[in-house]
């Protein structure tokens, strides 16, 4: 099962996702719920109803336009009271579906549909809603959730600090997560100890977390990079871990559409959607070369037919990008050289 999270913008958003059975121990309580009448009128048809598809939903609701019920539905959807029985509806609503030319021309043939189907239903309003609350059949006290959700932190995590739990978004914040920890250490299912410098001494981590730390201290021979989003859970910086320092210009921060490199576990580069300023955060001058080289390749690989077609880097740290270390990696990786910066272009079938 998936629920949201909350939005990020007008056509994004967090999700989170559940095994069915374990959805109403783990899903948090919805937060800054919507109150239009629109919305109050959504929440009473699905608690009547239970399951539901948009038609039934926009009959029942007593009038109103298709598109505004859907958008209120959608509001419903990231403030975590209505997810869907299938995944349809997010995809369609993070890559709408384009009109062809043809079908732009053909106004007729549109008003005829359209006729026909009084609805006009729109692609991210597929499937069968449902409140998340009605999925809960099972009495769950708050120290079973908590609980439960401590637990699944810690999976996530492996080693949990007061930064982790707020980044977490957990109710209660870390001071109810603390007590939690606590019992889970004296039963010897969890250890305390200073793992991540600068955190606080009131870490957790699990066993086989702390085992894995440890094969990791020394780097491997060649540099790994990883790309993510900045969004991602996976990604430590601007949660667990603050943003490295800049002496000066722009800060990293974790915004829907932005990327970071992860070079061999550090920050190498972040990148804002749309953008063409590329951040970076270079570690000493012995091991520059070989990042560079790592974080020029992973970028080079965002460019194809499962993710971007087009990267273009005007400048690196506010210089541009031909006076930058990064100039001969990216030309390595292929990227091209213009009058305004490197770009790579996914290559046509």
């Amino acid at each position: 099962m998936w629920m949201g999270g909350g939005a990020l913008g007008p056509r994004d958003g967090k999700i989170a996702l559940f095994l069915a059975e374990h959805f109403a121990l783990l899903r948090p309580e919805p937060r800054d719920r919507p109150d239009r009448p629109i919305h109050d009128r959504l929440r009473e048809v699905l608690a009547a109803r239970g399951a539901s598809f948009f038609p039934q939903l926009l009959a029942a609701a007593r009038g109103g336009f298709a598109p505004e019920l859907g958008d209120a539905l959608w509001d419903l959807v990231w403030a975590g009271e209505v997810t869907n029985d299938t995944f349809h509806a997010v995809r369609a609503l993070l890559t709408p579906r384009r009109r062809s030319r043809g079908a732009a021309r053909s106004a007729g043939r549109a008003a005829h549909l359209r006729s026909l189907d009084r609805f006009a239903l729109r692609d991210d309003v597929a499937g069968r809603w449902s409140l998340t609350s009605a999925a809960g059949d099972a009495p769950v006290t708050t120290t079973e959730r908590a609980t439960a959700q401590i637990r699944q932190i810690l999976e996530r995590h492996g080693v949990v600090t007061r930064e982790t739990v707020r980044a977490e978004g957990l109710d209660g914040g870390f001071a109810s997560a603390y007590g939690i920890l606590k019992a889970m250490e004296d039963a010897g299912r969890v250890r305390r100890g200073y793992f991540i410098a600068g955190c606080g001494a009131a870490q957790f981590a699990l066993a086989g977390a702390i085992d894995r730390l440890r094969a990791v201290r020394e780097p491997p021979d060649e540099p790994h990079a990883v790309v993510i989003a900045a969004t991602d859970p996976a990604n430590a910086y601007g949660a667990t871990l603050g943003w490295p320092e800049r002496a000066e210009g722009r800060k990293p921060m974790r915004t829907a559409g932005a990327i970071v490199v992860v070079v061999d576990g550090r920050l190498a580069a972040w990148l804002g959607r749309g953008e063409e300023h590329l951040l970076t955060f270079q570690g000493d001058e012995a091991d520059a070369e070989p990042t560079n080289i790592a974080l020029a390749r992973a970028l080079a690989d965002e460019v194809g037919p499962d993710a971007l077609r087009t990267l273009f880097i005007e400048s690196v740290d506010g210089a541009p990008v031909d006076e930058s270390r990064l100039a001969e990696p990216l030309r390595q990786a292929g990227f091209s050289r213009t009058p305004r910066g490197y770009l790579k272009r996914m290559a046509r079938a």
